[in-house]
C-alpha cells in the first residue's frame, strides 16, 4: 500500500516555527540534535529505541485526556512504509503546555513501551515539552485494509480516516465501553462456521483480523454517559446500529491497547447507513416450529418477589419488560409449537417460571390455547432447562415425554425434552428441545474439555459426547410412538462445522437451513463474528415434510442497550441474545 505526504507545508513551517537549536535529524539527544519519530517507531512491535532517552520534533494531532495523553505525528514521512509516523505521550489532564491538535511541539523524555506484550504501544514519557509554535494535521486517507492483521503496527499512533465502506460487525462493547467493531469486507463470520477445524478455519481466521477493527470513543471509563459520536450521542430505535450498518469517512488515531489495535475516534460518525430492522419472517407449511433461546428467564418466586434472581432479572420491573419482549416475539412469530431454552428450571406449578410464561401468552393474545409439556421433574437438575410449548388447537401431545439424563447430560448439558406430537389427522412426529454445554467456564474443563485452541473453544468433547447420546437415544424410539419423523432443536453451543454437529449429519440427521439453501445463516454475534449456535436437524421423515426455514434476526444484530434491562418492553428487539428459528412442515395430513 503506498503512503501519501500527509504532514508538513515547508513554507508554513519555515514562517511559524521559532529557531530551534539543530534540524530535524535522526541523532539521539546527546548526540546533536533531534530523532525522528519513524526511527523511535522503527519497523518491529517494539521500538528499538525502547529504554533510551531521546529529543523528539512532532506535530500534536489529537490530544485525549480520557486516555492520559497526546497523540503525536512526524512532521515529515520518512521512506519507509513499514515504520510508523506516530507516538504517543502520557501527561495529566492538568499538566503544561496545554496542548491541542496542531501544537508543534519539542519533546525530551524516555521511549517506553506500554501495554500487553506482543500488543503494546510505543510512547515517549516526556521529562520537557516545548511548544514550538503550528503544524497542520491532515489524516492519512486508508481505502482498504492492511495486507496483513501485523500490518496495522505500521500506522500505530497516526491519524487515520478510513474512507469506507466500514460494515459494522459487532456492537456488544458500545454501550459499556464506548466500542464498535468495523470490518472492511462486510459480515465476518465465525471460521468454525464456514470451515471445519483446521487449516482452512485458521486462514479464515487470519483474514478476519486483518479485516477487523474497533473504533473507541477516546476514553477508558465504563459505561459512559454518552456516545458522543453517534448522532444524537446515543442510540435510538431510528437509529439502532445493528451489526450490518455500514460507515463512511471515519477519522481516528490508530492506537494500540488491551491487546489489540482500535482507532480512538477524533471525529463524530456523520455518514451512517443504518441496517433495517426485518420484518417477522414467514414460512410455508401448514404447521410452524419455533426454537427460542430466552435469555435466563427466571420470575424470582413467581409472586412478585424473589429477586435478584440467580441468573435472569434483577428485579420484579426487569422480569415484566423481559417476559413483554419475549411475548412480542412469539405474536410476532407466530408458530403452533416452539422449543424454549434458558428457561428457569423451577417445576412445573403455576408460580413456576414455564407456567408463568404461558399464562403471559394466552392472556396477550391473539391466541389463549397455548399450553406446557410438562415433564413431572426437571428436565435435569441444571439452574436452567430446556420447554416445549403448544397452541392445542394446532398440535395435540401424543404420549408421554421422554428425557436423557445420563453421560454429560448429568452435569454439563441440559438435559433434552423429547415430545411426540399429531397435527389435525397427520402423521405423529417427534420435537427435542435441545441445549449443550457452553464453551465458557474454560477454569473447569479438564482431559478432553479442555481448549484444544482449533476454534471450537472449552467442553467440546461434552459436546460431541452429547451429540453422540442424543443420536442413539433416539434410534431407540424413546417416546415409543413410532413417529414419522423427529426434529432436532435448540442451542448447540457448537458452530455449524465444529466437531458435535459433523457428527449429527454422519448419522443422517440434515441441516434444515441447508436444506432450503439459505445462504450464510447465523442466530449469535460474538465479538464481532456471526455464526450459528442454534441449530434445526431433521431425519429423513421430516425432511420429506420440511417446506420453510428462517431465522428473525431481531436479537443477534442488535445492541444490548435494547435489551430488557435498558429497553423499551413490548417490542422484540433484543429480547435475547440469540435469533429465534422458525420452521414450516406440511404435517396436517
Amino acid at each position: 500500500m503506498s503512503r501519501r505526504l500527509f504532514l508538513f507545508a515547508p513554507l508554513l513551517l519555515a514562517a511559524c516555527t521559532p529557531p530551534g537549536p539543530a534540524p530535524l535529524d535522526t541523532v539521539l539527544a546527546g548526540e546533536g540534535g533531534p530523532v525522528t519519530v519513524a526511527r523511535i517507531q522503527g519497523s518491529g512491535e517494539r521500538s528499538p529505541l525502547e529504554g533510551r532517552q531521546v529529543v523528539v520534533e512532532a506535530v500534536v494531532v489529537a490530544p485525549f485526556g480520557g486516555l492520559g495523553g497526546v497523540f503525536v505525528q512526524s512532521l515529515v514521512a520518512d521512506d519507509d512504509p513499514a515504520t510508523s509516523e506516530g507516538l504517543f505521550v502520557p501527561r495529566s489532564r492538568d499538566a503544561r503546555p496545554r496542548l491541542k491538535a496542531g501544537d508543534h511541539v519539542r519533546i525530551t523524555g524516555t521511549v517506553v513501551e506500554t501495554g500487553d506484550d506482543g500488543a503494546t504501544l510505543t510512547a515517549v514519557e516526556a521529562t520537557e515539552i516545548e511548544a514550538l509554535g503550528k503544524a497542520p494535521v491532515t489524516p492519512l486517507v486508508l481505502s482498504a485494509a492492511p495486507a496483513s492483521a501485523g500490518d496495522w503496527e505500521r500506522y500505530e499512533g497516526m491519524l487515520l480516516t478510513l474512507a469506507g465502506p466500514l460494515t459494522v460487525t459487532g456492537n456488544q462493547d458500545l454501550a459499556r465501553y464506548g466500542e464498535l467493531r468495523v470490518s472492511f469486507d462486510g459480515r465476518l463470520f465465525t471460521p468454525t462456521e464456514l470451515a471445519p477445524p483446521g487449516t482452512a478455519a485458521q486462514a479464515i481466521a487470519a483474514e478476519n483480523a486483518r479485516l477487523m477493527l474497533r473504533l473507541d470513543d477516546g476514553r477508558s471509563a465504563r459505561d459512559p454517559d454518552r456516545l458522543w459520536f453517534l448522532p444524537g450521542e446515543s442510540l435510538d430505535p431510528s437509529r439502532p446500529l445493528r451489526v450490518g450498518s455500514v460507515l463512511h469517512d471515519v477519522t481516528g488515531v490508530l492506537d494500540q491497547r488491551f491487546g489489540g489495535h482500535r482507532l480512538q475516534l477524533t471525529a463524530p460518525l456523520t455518514r451512517i447507513e443504518q441496517a433495517p430492522r426485518p420484518d417477522a419472517p414467514e414460512v410455508a407449511g401448514d404447521r410452524r416450529i419455533a426454537g427460542f433461546n430466552l435469555l435466563n428467564l427466571f420470575n424470582g418466586d413467581g409472586s412478585g418477589g424473589g429477586f435478584p434472581t440467580t441468573r435472569g432479572a434483577a428485579s420484579q420491573a426487569d422480569f415484566v419488560r423481559q417476559q413483554a419482549k419475549l411475548v412480542a416475539t412469539v405474536q410476532a412469530m407466530d408458530p403452533d409449537l416452539a422449543a424454549l431454552m434458558e428457561l428457569e428450571n423451577d417445576g412445573f406449578g403455576p408460580d413456576s417460571s414455564l407456567a408463568g410464561f404461558v399464562d403471559a401468552l394466552n392472556a396477550a393474545g391473539p391466541h389463549d390455547d397455548w399450553r406446557f409439556v410438562d415433564a413431572g421433574q426437571g428436565p435435569g437438575d441444571n439452574a436452567i432447562r430446556v420447554g416445549i410449548i403448544y397452541r392445542a388447537s394446532r398440535v395435540a401431545p401424543v404420549g408421554k415425554p421422554a428425557m436423557l439424563a445420563q453421560g454429560p447430560f448429568r452435569d454439563r448439558s441440559r438435559v433434552p425434552l423429547a415430545q411426540a406430537f399429531r397435527a389435525g389427522r397427520g402423521p405423529v412426529f417427534v420435537v427435542v428441545a435441545n441445549h449443550f454445554k457452553s464453551k465458557g467456564g474454560c477454569n473447569e474443563a479438564q482431559g478432553g474439555d479442555a481448549d484444544r485452541r482449533d476454534g471450537q473453544g472449552c467442553f467440546n468433547a461434552s459436546r460431541v459426547e452429547s451429540a453422540r447420546l442424543l443420536n442413539a437415544w433416539l434410534a431407540r424410539d424413546p417416546t415409543g410412538t413410532q413417529p414419522v419423523g423427529h426434529l432436532l432443536i435448540g442451542d448447540f453451543n457448537a458452530y455449524a462445522q465444529e466437531d458435535p454437529m459433523r457428527l449429527l449429519r454422519s448419522q443422517g440427521w440434515q441441516d434444515a437451513f441447508a436444506r432450503m439453501k439459505l445462504e450464510r445463516p447465523y442466530s449469535f454475534v460474538f465479538e464481532g463474528l456471526s455464526g450459528r449456535l442454534d441449530h434445526a436437524l431433521v431425519d429423513a421423515g421430516l425432511a420429506a415434510r420440511l417446506r420453510g426455514a428462517a431465522e428473525w434476526h431481531a436479537n443477534a444484530d442488535e445492541a444490548p442497550a435494547f435489551d430488557y434491562r435498558k429497553g423499551q418492553a413490548n417490542d422484540p428487539w433484543r429480547a435475547s441474545d440469540h435469533d429465534p428459528l422458525l420452521l414450516g412442515f406440511d404435517l396436517a395430513r
